[in-house]
């Protein structure tokens, strides 16, 4: 009887073990599916989600893999995140904050809210769009060409092509006014560097903020559309707003007029183009928020509309 009750005993202690470790081995095999898995979906090419401590993806962490990661088109050519417009995005949201900080998002959710769209604070595609359009209302309106008595034929000094053709100099009268005036405003700055010439203008060995063109006629912009197939409705418009006299190409940086990434990327990095984002404005210049180089002359009826965004 005692050698019984002994086997039994060692019957339902074994039977306990056995179930402790089939439970171990069920909660524990959920956590050990999800590491294997992770590799196999890195292999495959999927990128993992951002994740936070403990949670989900901050707007920081979204908002900083968007500006690289997000896929969208302009002007029918494709493009990847939205890092080479932060300039003009900041100066849009009036805040100087990293993409990937709380206080840029806070900033953009207040601009969300006031275009209104849900204001997660997340640059995602339907917000960028809606910035473009921003911009995009804020350029020239009338593109009828300029007529010869609203023209006059600037100094080969302001080019940055010395060689350039006095056909190719031309702008409209009230633009290279105001263009002067700014050009004024940004030698002054020290902090720009921009070689000073005897009278306070730029010096004629300053490349920065010298005019690349100006007025072009619609034959002469057919001929470079022709020169660039690729270029598209993006790069060079069949009605242009060089047409006017009013549009002027201003050297930035990097290669002068050349929309590849790499090259947009030095641009926007460059102290003149930050300058021009934050100061050009004052003198009635919108951007063109595709071409780093790209200004055009709205005048002060533009200007007061834009002071209230």
């Amino acid at each position: 009887m005692k050698n019984f009750r002994v086997h039994i005993r060692v019957f339902f202690i074994a039977l306990a073990v056995l179930l402790v470790a089939v439970l171990f081995d069920a909660r524990t095999s959920p956590g050990q599916s999800k590491r294997v898995a992770r590799p196999v979906a890195r292999e495959a090419g999927v990128k993992p989600v951002l994740k936070s401590t403990g949670g989900p993806a901050s707007r920081g962490e979204r908002n900083a893999l968007l500006s690289i990661e997000l896929n969208w088109t302009f002007g029918g050519k494709p493009q990847r995140g939205w890092s080479l417009y932060k300039p003009l995005i900041n100066r849009l949201l009036d805040t100087k904050r990293d993409v990937a900080s709380d206080g840029f998002a806070s900033a953009l959710a207040r601009w969300q809210k006031k275009a209104g769209l849900v204001p997660g604070g997340v640059l995602d595609e339907e917000t960028l769009y809606s910035m473009i359009k921003t911009w995009q209302d804020a350029r020239l309106k009338d593109r009828s060409p300029a007529s010869p008595e609203q023209l006059l034929t600037a100094p080969i000094s302001d080019f940055y092509d010395p060689t350039r053709a006095e056909e190719l100099r031309q702008i409209e009268r009230d633009t290279y006014a105001a263009y002067k005036r700014m050009v004024s405003a940004a030698v002054s700055n020290r902090s720009l560097g921009l070689a000073r010439g005897a009278k306070g203008q730029l010096a004629p060995g300053e490349k920065y903020l010298k005019i690349i063109s100006a007025f072009r006629s619609r034959e002469y912009q057919e001929k470079l559309r022709r020169e660039s197939p690729n270029s598209g409705s993006a790069g060079l418009a069949v009605n242009s707003p060089h047409l006017t006299g009013r549009a002027l190409d201003l050297y930035v940086g990097g290669e002068p007029v050349d929309t590849r990434d790499s090259n947009r990327a030095v641009q926007v990095e460059t102290r003149v183009y930050q300058w021009l984002v934050s100061n050009a404005e004052r003198f009635g210049f919108r951007p063109y928020c595709y071409e780093p180089w790209h200004w055009e002359y709205v005048g002060g009826k533009r200007k007061a509309e834009g002071s209230r965004q």
